[in-house]
């Protein structure tokens, strides 16, 4: 090693394998059988990382011992409040102690000493001896351990601490780190320290005076220091000296082991390549596979055929020039296929300006076209209304393939150049979400990085950050052109691998093919249209409310005998239950008794004023979310309010939007719906609502082939009354109002997986109660019940479930050890297949209806989708001829055992026509 310059690498497992759990908890990695791999994943990733910032460096990595230590025996609270290893991260340390190995790196562990003193004692050593040493971790004690040669680096963030960092970041040189420690002292490893004294209180002390054993030579001096509470400081740190010199022993990490390795004899990692493909594939790691097999020997496509081998040079060009223009324009037009991308301004593509334009037509090729960067300096660039003409054709063009991520939205910035953009063959962010809706986020970064291993230059890292990020036409062209040029590059070697992929699955790439591809630019056209809203009538809306709020608030504050803030829930804590002594439903985390609204509706059954507070609750939400917002977001100068749909954010299937949510406007109560009465026809038109009756209901049927199902869809029959009188044991015309709404509680409930608890909460009747009704609907429909359990065995088997049309949803879960984890996803295996059918059902019907629009001179246009429900605007004169066919369009789009039934409404608003 006395021949390499390259500093030694000490990396902090345990540090890093809890890290690394916790960091990949929320995106709850499995494989197909349900083991757990973020982990795993996370800490493999970071060991990549460092061996491609350091390949020449000798590498070593320390896991804590199992059993006690030396710490342990000097202090047995040590850690002690510590919670047992979670059983999915205690199941993922074979698998990263097996890949540490296999990657060439020394695993060491010793018993009796925890990983930090392993690596102090080495980096000591080393430092005494000259050599740079880097210990990787995230833990803050290790800034002890910093000196001349020794630094920290965190894989995680990749920050670097040196001496100076940790004078930047801690406020202290490094030797005076473990004093630091033991003052404050520790709650995750339960290190006492002095009482009173926190971090700020600490550094007053070592910056004022010094070392934990010159403050005790210098007591006297700390009430001369001046801040808060340093007079009785001292006689603190005396009553405490004991606690103090515990906590310095405990804090300190041992840097004199007697070790069986020396540093001369770490090695520079040679990697068992053929092993690591084996762990890879246990654990379902295939983007990582294609590296091994090319220097391993094996053929990347033995291992996995989707990857595409990763360009040897990447040359991005920036088009300054017609000639250059020229060049390229020829060689998109020569292109079986390129991909396509835009740069603007901003994220509302009503407002976005065209900033430049990037290509790629083969992996590693790829070029920016500015057209509109205007910072001081900027190079001459060629004219936006010049390129936008001599592109126009090839934009337009059906026969000249594109692809792009998340496309439509170029497709609305184009539009509003006058440019419809055609030939889109694939959009990588649909094709990543058809293949698996819950394995990643579907934005470029994320899947370059799971996809294809790479790090892309983020927007942030050249435009900045909050209130002082530039937009793209201030970011210089050094910058700006190598991560437009990238976007197209990545695009291109995504679909590559995406495609591959979903090739091998004719179902998914029917999906793909049939549903969402030809689903954008119907998407789009209703996004450029919009729906056109009447502000007055909002802003009438929120008066009425305020008025309203008003009272409500002055009510609550005469039953609660004085005035107090309706949305503090400290506030609604005292008077509900310490002054009127309501009984406590549930408590906080905290113990305290709680104030959430399941808690509220359950007491406002018997009490007037959480009845009260529920009421001012949502009339409050629905002003400030609707009534008093909507008007903000009509655009100016068309007068419509243009929401974004997203294709690739729901796990079923479902359509989403934003700003504002369609989805979300509410319907059950009056108030709600007069919301829509805000949304308006233009003069001449009419509304024309057509909506899916009871589709998920008649989905089951069709899936469960009950028997009993199917003939009351069949016959024409009202089911929920039709389930009633079976339930209830009563004629069919002697179904109560009462019996009809508990059956549709049931009928709704049961597919969506409900409890009999969760019946008898709705329905507000007793468990027992419940749990009859529930056995009288399955011994009614006993094909729903035998659906409901073969399902469930098959999502076990398979770890996902599938629509009617083949859209695949995994259940990492489905095999959870934890019960509730577990019946969770067994609830979504019951529900997703109906929900993601009807998601499917409604988008095959949008791309007939839209079709149909497009070639017929009806006028009408289609402006909103919410749920099972489209929303068009039709001419008065063609209203009939219209809704007439747009329901046998949507009763047409898929061909069930049961009669799909769809109902339109007709009106000069959303809600007449609903």
């Amino acid at each position: 090693m006395t021949a390499n310059t390259s500093p030694l690498i000490l990396v902090d497992g345990s540090s890093y394998l809890y890290r690394a759990f916790f960091a990949s908890q929320q995106a709850d990695m499995r494989t197909s059988e349900g083991v757990p791999t973020g982990a795993v994943r996370l800490v493999t990733s970071m060991l990549r990382s460092l061996i491609k910032q350091y390949p020449q460096s000798p590498v070593a990595v320390v896991f804590d011992a199992k059993g006690k230590t030396f710490r342990d025996e000097i202090y047995t609270e040590y850690k002690a409040q510590r919670p047992p290893m979670p059983d999915d991260l205690r199941t993922q340390i074979e698998p990263i102690h097996n890949i540490v190995r296999a990657m060439g790196f020394p695993l060491l562990s010793v018993p009796g000493v925890e990983a930090d003193d392993v690596i102090g004692t080495m980096a000591r050593e080393a430092s005494s001896k000259g050599i740079d040493t880097i210990i990787s971790t995230g833990d803050k004690d290790m800034a002890q351990l910093v000196d001349q040669h020794v630094s920290l680096i965190n894989t995680m963030n990749d920050s670097h601490m040196d001496v100076d960092g940790v004078k930047d970041k801690f406020g202290i040189p490094p030797e005076l780190i473990i004093d630091y420690l033991a003052l404050m002292g520790d709650k995750v490893d339960n290190i006492p320290g002095v009482p009173g004294v926190g971090e700020k209180t600490a550094l007053a002390l070592l910056q004022g005076i010094g070392s934990i054993e010159q403050l005790y030579q210098n007591l006297d001096n700390i009430a001369e220091l001046g801040f808060r509470g340093s007079k009785t400081m001292a006689k603190k740190l005396e009553a405490n000296r004991a606690e103090a010199e515990l906590s310095y022993l405990l804090a300190t990490i041992k840097t004199d082991l007697e070790l069986d390795i020396k540093v001369e004899d770490v090695p520079v990692p040679e990697a068992d390549n053929a092993a690591l493909i084996e762990l890879f594939q246990q654990c379902e790691f295939r983007t990582w596979i294609s590296d091994l097999g090319e220097t391993s020997g094996s053929s990347p496509a033995a291992v996995d055929d989707d990857l595409i081998a990763a360009p040897e040079v990447v040359e991005y060009e920036t088009i300054l020039d017609e000639k250059h223009f020229k060049e390229w324009l020829t060689r998109l037009e020569k292109a079986e296929l390129f991909a396509f991308d835009t740069e603007t301004d901003s994220l509302n593509y009503m407002e976005a300006n065209l900033i430049g334009l990037s290509f790629s037509v083969e992996p590693g090729k790829a070029a920016y076209l500015p057209v509109a960067h205007d910072y001081m300096g900027s190079p001459s660039q060629l004219d936006r209304n010049y390129v936008l003409e001599q592109m126009k054709t090839l934009l337009e063009s059906e026969n000249h393939k594109k692809v792009g991520q998340h496309i439509k939205y170029d497709m609305n910035v184009l539009a509003r150049y006058g440019i419809e953009l055609k030939g889109v063959a694939f959009d990588t962010m649909l094709e990543s979400y058809v293949l698996n809706s819950t394995a990643t986020r579907h934005n470029m970064d994320a899947m370059a990085d799971t996809y294809l291993d790479i790090k892309t230059v983020k927007f942030e890292e050249i435009a900045g950050k909050g209130k002082k990020q530039l937009t793209f036409n201030q970011i210089e062209m050094e910058q700006a052109a190598p991560y437009a040029a990238e976007d197209a590059d990545i695009t291109l070697r995504l679909h590559q691998t995406l495609n591959a992929k979903l090739a091998k699955d004719a179902d998914l790439e029917q999906v793909f093919s049939d549903i969402e591809l030809p689903l954008i630019p119907v998407l789009a056209r209703m996004e450029q249209q919009g729906a056109l809203v009447d502000a007055t009538i909002l802003a009438q809306q929120s008066m009425e409310h305020a008025a309203r709020l008003a009272e409500l608030e002055t009510k609550a504050h005469e039953l609660a005998g004085a005035p107090f803030n309706l949305s503090s829930p400290k506030q609604l804590q005292e008077i509900l239950f310490e002054q009127q002594k309501l009984p406590v439903i549930k408590k906080t985390p905290k113990g305290a008794p709680s104030t959430a609204e399941e808690v509220l509706q359950e007491l406002a059954l018997d009490y007037p004023l959480p009845k009260m507070i529920i009421e001012h609750r949502s009339l409050s939400k629905l002003k400030s979310t609707y009534t008093d917002k909507l008007p903000l977001m009509i655009n100016p100068a068309t007068r419509r309010i243009h929401t974004s749909y997203h294709q690739a954010v729901t796990a079923t299937g479902r359509l989403s939007s934003s700003d504002p949510n369609l989805q979300n406007i509410p319907i059950r109560s009056t108030e709600g719906r007069r919301i829509r009465q805000a949304f308006i026809a233009p003069q001449g038109y009419k509304m024309v609502a057509a909506d899916y009756s009871q589709i998920e209901l008649r989905i089951m049927a069709h899936l469960s082939q009950d028997q009993g199902l199917l003939n009351a869809f069949a016959h024409g029959e009202d089911v929920h009354k039709a389930t009633a009188a079976e339930v209830f044991k009563v004629a069919l015309d002697q179904v109560t109002v009462d019996q009809r709404r508990s059956a549709k509680a049931i009928n709704f409930g049961l597919i969506y997986g409900m409890s009999a608890f969760g019946l008898a909460k709705q329905l507000g009747i007793g468990r027992n109660e419940a749990q009859k009704y529930i056995e009288h609907y399955f011994e009614t429909y006993p094909g729903v019940q035998r659906y409901m359990d073969d399902i469930r065995l098959k999502a076990a088997e398979d770890g996902y479930v599938e629509t009617l049309f083949g859209r695949r949803l995994y259940l990492p879960e489905i095999k959870a050890s934890n019960g509730m984890r577990r019946q969770a996803a067994e609830r979504t295996a019951i529900n997703a297949p109906m929900q993601g059918t009807a998601a499917d059902i409604i988008k095959k019907a949008m791309v007939k209806v839209d079709h149909w629009l497009q070639n017929s001179d009806t006028g009408a246009r289609m402006i909103m989708q919410v749920h099972d429900e489209l929303i068009l605007e039709v001419p008065e004169a063609e209203v009939e001829s219209v809704s007439v066919q747009l329901v046998e369009l949507m009763q047409s789009a898929a061909d069930l055992d049961v009669p799909l039934l769809v109902e339109a409404g007709i009106g000069d608003n959303w809600d007449q026509a609903h």
